[in-house]
């Protein structure tokens, strides 16, 4: 049985920056030397990356670049330069934004599915970038008005791969019940963790990752329907890959390392096991008709489309939304699926995630 996608919404801070003003930034708050500034903005300009939205932008940006206090936020630079704020001081911003945004992209779920709120049974909610309970999903209950008997089910620290793990939660539920009706919801605010400081793997991540919430509301597909339906999932662990990709709670927010060989790991392991998985669907990789590749940056998804020899332009949603919104982690393979829908692309459909492990996870869509 699959999961039918009866709805999908999508929302983002209000505020944006573009990613020369984001390459200014780093230099104020990463650069300790001449030399540390030269580098930046070959690697902000070579992102592939216009603007991402951030729950910190606006005034704490101009303060920042003004070298202004008027915003008062806790993540202006210290004077001498510090590590920023404590991980305690940014989740309490996370406490205070995630919630209104999921919500918005729920509601935007739910009136795209043209289901109400006490018809879901189910809730399925995904984030890396902050932890409190009663959390996001209390507050999706509260906000929307769900059946306190609804069942909750929180996809959590599994990267950019988290949503389609929440989707094979949702998939499950429906097989299980075929009255049963999901609502998943993936938010991220990754801006919180922004290094201050110089090491170069988290420059990386600095110059990379946005904010921003997706949700989808599915239900049991039946063959006959439209509807685009989750048919089958899969997951794969790269060997000797434990250190290619690490996310890490310390003291002044949570860390990632981007190594440089996951580009490499990609295109030795990728299409291996991909074309296996395939066939056990009664596919072949020349059949998938379009593809919702998830952005972990420039050089991964070249890795995937080197990989696995895709002619120019399979992957133009994956570059559309990260040239639009960076990488906001979990949520932005839901983006790529929406907008992939929304064109009416040709299916199969495969999307495909890489999260800490190295891990692939990939879902097909008919």
């Amino acid at each position: 049985m699959s999961l039918a996608i009866l709805g999908v919404g999508t929302a983002v801070p209000s505020k944006a920056i573009d990613q020369g003003t984001a390459g200014r930034l780093a230099e104020i708050l990463c650069c300790r030397t001449a030399e540390q500034m030269t580098w930046l903005p070959t690697m902000y300009g070579n992102t592939g990356i216009k603007k991402r939205h951030m729950v910190l932008a606006g005034e704490l940006v101009d303060d920042v670049l003004n070298q202004t206090r008027h915003s008062q936020s806790v993540f202006l630079p210290s004077d001498p330069p510090g590590d920023g704020p404590s991980t305690a001081e940014r989740m309490r911003v996370y406490v205070e934004m995630a919630g209104p945004m999921a919500l918005q992209a729920a509601k935007q779920a739910l009136e795209q599915a043209r289901v109400k709120s006490r018809d879901l049974t189910h809730l399925v909610t995904v984030s890396c970038t902050g932890f409190n309970a009663p959390g996001v999903d209390f507050e999706l209950i509260q906000g929307l008005a769900l059946p306190p008997t609804i069942q909750r089910t929180h996809v959590g620290f599994m990267g950019c791969h988290g949503a389609l793990n929440a989707l094979r939660v949702a998939k499950a539920f429906a097989e299980a019940d075929r009255n049963s009706c999901v609502l998943v919801c993936a938010t991220e605010l990754c801006s919180l963790h922004y290094y201050y400081g110089w090491d170069p793997q988290k420059m990386v991540a600095n110059a990379l990752f946005g904010d921003g919430s997706a949700a989808v509301v599915g239900a049991a597909g039946s063959p006959g329907a439209t509807a685009w339906k989750m048919a089958a999932s899969g997951s794969c662990l790269f060997p000797d890959s434990a250190d290619a990709m690490t996310w890490s709670i310390a003291d002044q927010g949570f860390e990632m390392t981007l190594s440089k060989k996951v580009p490499t790991l990609i295109a030795e392991h990728l299409r291996p096991w991909l074309e296996g998985w395939l066939s056990e669907q009664g596919l072949a990789l020349g059949d998938v008709a379009s593809w919702a590749i998830h952005p972990g940056g420039p050089r991964i998804l070249s890795a995937v489309e080197e990989s696995l020899g895709l002619p120019r332009g399979s992957a133009w949603a994956s570059y559309e939304v990260f040239q639009e919104y960076g990488n906001m982690s979990s949520p932005t393979v839901l983006f790529i699926i929406e907008r992939l829908r929304r064109a009416d692309a040709a299916r199969p459909c495969v999307a495909l995630g890489f999260g800490p492990g190295l891990v692939v996870e990939a879902a097909l869509f008919e």
